[in-house]
């Protein structure tokens, strides 16, 4: 919640879900930054100019983690109470972790390919990552839009975790 006690979500006027209308969204926030953007309050005294940029900032960042999958997810999942543990639980099923070292693999032959092989290789591993994101989003849509139970919030953490790791994979490439 922001300091207001509202949600990203409620500030854009869009319902606490993972699937998100992003020109809703987009929206949305130009018409909030229209109004609340320090540049109208050039002129005004020093605590309307700052209670302008707090403003300016807010809608900023809320509008990153809501078009950010990854972020938008993470940050439902804590307005539901649960947190992924990104830092203190790097614990991953087996045979995703054996996919994992399989990508780096590829990646690293890739990598040592000569062009015009080379660019197809990571082409082809990008492609790879954003089927397999685009796979999860689909998941993640399923566990968190229907009023999730307790089971489908458990397994939306491990979804958000996997795809932290995909994403992070994919932008190495």
């Amino acid at each position: 919640m922001g300091p207001t006690g509202q949600t990203d979500f409620s500030l854009f006027g869009l319902p606490e879900q993972f699937s998100v209308d992003e020109s809703a969204l987009d929206a949305a926030w130009k018409s909030l930054q229209s109004v609340a953007h320090p540049d109208r309050f050039s002129a005004s005294s020093d605590f309307q100019r700052r209670v302008a940029l707090q403003w300016s900032t807010r809608i900023n960042e809320a509008h990153q983690v809501l078009k950010n999958p990854v972020q938008r997810a993470t940050y439902l999942l804590s307005l539901y109470g649960r947190s992924i543990e990104a830092e203190s639980n790097t614990s991953m099923p087996v045979d995703f972790l054996s996919e994992q070292m399989a990508l780096r693999e590829a990646l690293d032959a890739a990598r040592e390919r000569p062009e015009p092989h080379r660019g197809e290789a990571l082409a082809e591993l990008r492609a790879h990552c954003d089927r397999a994101l685009k796979k999860g989003f689909g998941r993640l849509g399923e566990l968190l839009d229907a009023h999730p139970d307790d089971d489908a919030l458990d397994r939306a953490v491990e979804e958000v975790r996997a795809l932290m790791f995909i994403d992070r994979f994919r932008d190495e490439i």
